[in-house]
């Protein structure tokens, strides 16, 4: 179905490939997941399937790309968009009308289909992905994860053979990515649609791989074969797949059911630790201080589709107060946006030197809570007090973004925050090594322009930092990376406050967990007490070790050492 022969691909002005000597075939009606370190090329060769390299990414491809015959270099993307769906990492950019269910006929509209067909797989999709009761909204007033299901339903709705998927779940919670996934996996098994989806977050997506495809390094020839044996030699791998090697188990695990079938002797091994106390705070075997809470400005939000000054994603109180009790507090804040009652009395306390997570499904008022804590969103009624600087790194890194190099951002990053120069260089260095400073920020993957961003907004050293999903597009080594960062910071009284779906991150970096629902506070408390009794929140490792309340594969390693 989709078949790569001897592919290379160079980007204008680029001293080397991208891509190089990717040769390989995606059978039909299999699924087979692309994994390897951002930056690695994933999306350059997801974007040769479906023609949008090099037609409008510009470039040089050689060799030969071919989707149920034919030839990419020959057929442009809409010459292929009746065998090829392609969903990338920012849905946004990709929408075309301005409702969903408008959306979701589209595509079918643009090939010319029947207004029966079309009206019959619009429900069909709407009841799919869970999205019924959101098709008369505008898309601008969903939330990201919302928008990413209609994305992906948009490309569902025309039935093409194959389906291109960058990165699908990172804005899901975990249930709807779930699924996701579970749509996916009967279009393979039931309708033979063939699937080649690029995904980081490899603890929700290795189960449902027939082969897995890595791109070891940038330039690298991929190496193609059985989820089980790619994940025995990858530099990429899930906290399943990571315990397993840490147990020395073979063959490795590849799902929670598998671990849990052989972890008997590993648990009669914790049980004999003097590790195994009932876990407090974040994934390291120690206590740490509990606390949580948040912020307010009064500035008019952005109107839609005008660029954000940077300047607004960065506050600062008249005096601020860094010695403060709180780093933010918030009494009965309640939000109502496009009258739909967003965040309903909150009350919250975030103190100095705390990480905490936030999380709940998409739609829940994650982002929301973060636009208000910054001044993006004004409350409807209740207040949010800072108690110093306020910085957020948005779920969209272009919002922050607009010089033409990474060199240029730095430099008006330490003109904004009056730092030191180079003080923004140096981060970006620790968070993206190899970065070399004429790079545009657009050439940067979806992870290194988040990284990027964070690097911005660290420069002015604020002592609130708001991160909405900021592991959307990184890899294993990238989160390692930022956790080290943020816990860093935290450790010299940082807040830190992150918006996110991503379970494993919780459990290793936050003390205290908030779970959202329709806009209220519903669970709060340290991370271990919410997360081990949430079946959808859950980290591998807990699910695996259960009942005893183990977080991560680090404090695993460190309880056996």
């Amino acid at each position: 179905m989709i078949r790569f022969e001897n592919v290379s691909v160079t980007y204008d002005g680029a001293p080397e490939p991208t891509i190089q000597g990717v040769d390989f075939e995606v059978p039909e009606g299999e699924l087979v997941l692309l994994v390897g370190p951002s930056g690695v090329g994933k999306s350059t060769l997801l974007g040769a399937v479906s023609g949008l390299v090099p037609h409008f990414t510009g470039g040089t491809l050689r060799g030969r790309v071919t989707v149920a015959g034919r030839d990419t270099r020959t057929h442009k993307p809409r010459e292929l968009a009746d065998v090829v769906g392609t969903v990338g990492q920012d849905p946004l950019s990709h929408f075309v009308t301005d409702t969903v269910e408008d959306e979701l006929a589209y595509g079918m509209e643009s090939l010319g289909l029947a207004p029966e067909v079309m009206r019959r797989r619009v429900e069909e999709t709407l009841d799919l992905l869970g999205l019924a009761d959101l098709r008369d909204r505008p898309l601008a007033t969903l939330s990201g994860g919302q928008q990413q299901r209609v994305a992906i339903g948009s490309v569902l709705t025309p039935h093409p053979s194959a389906l291109v998927l960058d990165e699908p779940t990172s804005a899901l919670d975990p249930a709807a990515a779930e699924e996701v996934l579970a749509v996916l996996q009967r279009l393979v098994h039931d309708l033979g649609t063939t699937v080649l989806m690029a995904e980081h977050r490899l603890e929700r997506v290795i189960q449902y791989a027939d082969q897995v495809l890595m791109l070891p390094s940038p330039g690298a020839a991929p190496v193609l074969g059985t989820p089980a044996e790619i994940m025995a030699v990858s530099p990429v791998y899930p906290p399943v797949v990571d315990l397993g090697r840490l147990a020395a188990w073979s063959p490795l695990p590849l799902t929670v059911r598998d671990a849990r079938r052989r972890a008997a002797d590993l648990r009669q091994q914790l049980e004999q630790r003097d590790g195994n106390a009932p876990l407090k705070g974040r994934g390291e075997l120690r206590d740490q201080p509990q606390t949580t809470r948040t912020r307010h400005h009064t500035t008019p939000p952005t109107p839609l589709g005008e660029p954000t000054p940077r300047r607004w994603f960065q506050r600062r109180r008249a005096t601020p107060t860094p010695e403060s009790l709180y780093a933010a507090e918030v009494k009965a804040l309640s939000v109502t946006r496009d009258h739909i009652q967003a965040l309903s009395s909150i009350n919250l306390t975030i103190t100095p030197g705390e990480t905490v997570a936030v999380m709940g499904r998409n739609g829940a008022g994650k982002s929301t809570l973060l636009n208000t804590l910054v001044g993006l969103i004004n409350p409807t009624s209740g207040k949010v007090t800072p108690g110093g600087a306020v910085g957020l790194v948005p779920q969209e890194p272009r919002d922050l973004l607009y010089a033409d190099t990474v060199a240029a951002e730095c430099t008006t990053a330490d003109a904004e925050a009056s730092a030191a120069p180079g003080t923004c260089r140096a981060l970006v260095s620790e968070l993206l090594p190899d970065i070399a400073d004429d790079t545009h920020p657009r050439d940067l993957s979806e992870g290194q322009r988040l990284t990027l961003a964070l690097a911005i907004v660290l420069t002015a050293r604020p002592s609130l930092l708001l991160l909405d999903e900021p592991t959307r597009g990184l890899d294993y080594a990238a989160k390692a990376r930022l956790v080290t960062l943020l816990r860093d910071l935290a450790a010299r009284g940082h807040a830190i406050v992150l918006a996110t779906h991503d379970v494993e991150l919780a459990a290793e970096l936050a003390d205290r967990v908030i779970l959202l629902a329709e806009g209220e506070v519903i669970a709060d408390g340290p991370t271990a007490d919410v997360v081990v009794s949430s079946p959808s929140f859950a980290p591998q490792v807990t699910k695996i070790l259960a009942p005893q309340k183990w977080l991560t594969v680090a404090q695993v390693r460190q309880a056996l050492s």
